[in-house]
Order: C-alpha cells, then structure tokens, then sequence
C-alpha cells in the first residue's frame, strides 16, 4: 500500500474513532445538564430518524429480502452493526423468532461513559428502531420482545424478534419480559458480508460513516428534543471538549507531530481527507489558509440543521487547536460545501 493510500486509511480511522468519541462525550453531557425525559426523547428521535435513513436501504444491500421477516431483522443487526464495530449475535429459534444480543463492551456507551447515561436511553433507542421494524416491512405481525437491558444491571441489552398470529397494536411492537433467557449463541453460525465485496478500505469507511451519521442525525434531533440554543449549546461544548482530549490520539493516529503552525495544517489536511474531502493549504501572510471542499458531515443535510451541525462540529477542530503545546487559532468560514479555515498561533 501506497504511502497516500495508507494516510488516507489512517485518516479514515481517525474520524472513525473521534466522530465514536464526540457522540459518547454528547451523550453525557446532554444526560447531566437535562431531564431525563429530553434525554429519551432525543434518543427516541435520533434511532427513529436512523431508522428511516438506514433500514430499508441497507437490508437489501445486505441480502436479507428472501428470508422470514424475524430472521432476517436478527441477522440485519449483527451485520450492519459489525460493519460499524459494534458487536452482536443472533440466535435463531425459528422461522417466526430470532434473537439478538449486544456484547460488551458497548459502542454505543463505550468505556465509564456506561455509568452515566440513563435507562431512558436505551427505551428511546428500543422504542425508535426495534418497534419500527415490523412497521417498515409492512408486517404488523412483526414485534421485538426485550429480556434484558445494560443501564438496569442486568446481562445487557438482549431480546428477539417475533412474529405474531395476531396484527399488533402501536402499542405492542415493543414488550418485556425479564424473566426469559436467551439460548446459546455460539450453536448459531453468525452471518458474515462476504469479504469479496466488502474490502479492508470499504469497511473502514462503513465503520466511519456509522459513527458520523450519528452525529449528523444526533445534533439535528437535538434541536427538537432540547430546543436549538440548548444544542447549539450543548454541542458545541461538548465537541470542544472532545477535541482537547482527543489531540494527541488522533495526532498519532495519522502520523503528524504536535509542533508547529505547518504540522497542524498537515494534521488538519490529514483528518479531514480521512472524511473523503479535498484539502489544499496555502499561506496568508504569518497565517495557513486551509481550504476543505466536499463537507461530507453536512452532505445533503438541509438548512439550519447543516448550520447547526457544522456550527458545532467546527469546535472539534477549534478544540485540538488548544489542545497542542504551542497553543493555536483556529478560524473558519463555511461557504456551502467548501470550509475556509484560517490557521494562525494564538
């Protein structure tokens, strides 16, 4: 592999782990400095949106049309959230019951972040996606039964898809029942995308985009949930702080020292090309002038929600500015798709 090709790699992994990070440090903050009922709203919101965007698209790239509808929404999980690093298993009962089971640990509350983050979150997440998935497949039969759950203390987030005799009411798409038990997930063989198609590269991106669309879809569902200064708010200090702590990670991770004003731009050109954009760097007097074209976080979002995201995102990269030994200035100017940032010391 080619020198390029390799920084283009690293640079994908990079945001893949810093877009994972900034979603885990959002979710806490969102969760100490509002209700618990706003937090579950905007998961709510934010799986449901998800839903709508992914589900459907991705169960026919993934080859699960032929199959009976429970089967095949178990095994959609383990591959499209293995795409994304996160791990599930799957168990098949029947034709009419299939399980899926979260393994430890979660991406979603990846690390201490699991002990801060209210039940109210998983039932959102449970409520938007797992109660919809008969509704998208237009079978009123279909319904998700949940067993176990992660912030309850219990063995994690753990249930199975069934199909009914009966048409199910809104109501009814979801239930509990915490006293069934799953049966051995290592009998099952675990469904795998077939390598042929899915390249070291290709998953890479996939595991970059599953990380970033939450936070596209995380920021404009936030707005409604918590009011648009509140996530504006909330966002943005979140995102600052997410890029000082995250500096010297991806720093390394894409090979660039923490030195002077030309190593930032370097560091910059890096991770943003690790989005798939395209980055050129020229001086402007004692300052670096760095043009990024392409903007993939805001790609075919609508106005305010791209203002609003890339508003927030912006603080990522004003964050790894102070975050370095000789502390820098980060200015930017978003025209459209193309981004102006203005490097200077501070």
């Amino acid at each position: 592999m080619s020198n390029n090709a390799d920084h283009q790699l690293a640079g994908i992994r990079a945001q893949a782990h810093l877009h994972h990070a900034y979603l885990l440090g959002l979710q806490l903050m969102v969760a100490t400095n509002q209700d618990n009922a706003v937090v579950g709203e905007w998961m709510f919101r934010l799986f449901r949106r998800q839903h709508e965007e992914k589900f459907l698209p991705s169960f026919e790239k993934l080859g699960l049309t032929t199959l009976p509808d429970a089967v095949a929404c178990a095994r959609y999980h383990v591959l499209s959230n293995n795409l994304g690093g996160v791990g599930v298993e799957y168990a098949e009962e029947s034709e009419r019951k299939a399980w899926v089971r979260f393994r430890y640990p979660r991406w979603m509350y990846h690390g201490p972040t699991i002990c801060g983050v209210p039940l109210e979150v998983s039932r959102g997440f449970l409520k938007g996606w797992y109660g919809q998935n008969g509704v998208s497949l237009n079978n009123p039969r279909l319904g998700f039964v949940c067993v176990s759950e992660d912030m309850t203390g219990e063995f994690g987030l753990c249930g199975y898809f069934y199909e009914y005799d009966h048409e199910l009411a809104p109501d009814e798409r979801l239930k509990f029942a915490k006293d069934e038990r799953p049966p051995n997930f290592a009998d099952t063989p675990q469904p795998e995308v077939p390598l042929d198609r899915w390249t070291e590269t290709r998953r890479e991106k996939a595991n970059r985009n599953y990380a970033m669309t939450y936070i596209r879809n995380g920021l404009a569902e936030l707005a409604p949930a918590a009011g648009v200064d509140t996530a504006r708010d909330l966002g943005q200090r979140a995102a600052t702080l997410i890029g000082l702590q995250y500096y010297q990670d991806t720093a390394a991770r894409v090979g660039v020292p923490d030195g002077a004003l030309n190593d930032f731009a370097a560091y910059l050109k890096r991770m943003f090309e690790g989005m798939g954009d395209t980055v050129s760097i020229e001086p402007d007097g004692e300052r670096l002038l760095l043009r990024q074209s392409g903007l993939r976080i805001i790609r075919d979002l609508p106005e305010p929600e791209a203002e609003l995201l890339f508003h927030c995102w912006a603080s990522l990269w004003d964050g790894t500015a102070r975050a370095q030994q000789l502390l820098k200035r980060v200015d930017v100017v978003r025209e459209g798709t193309t981004a102006y940032w203005l490097l200077g010391l501070a």
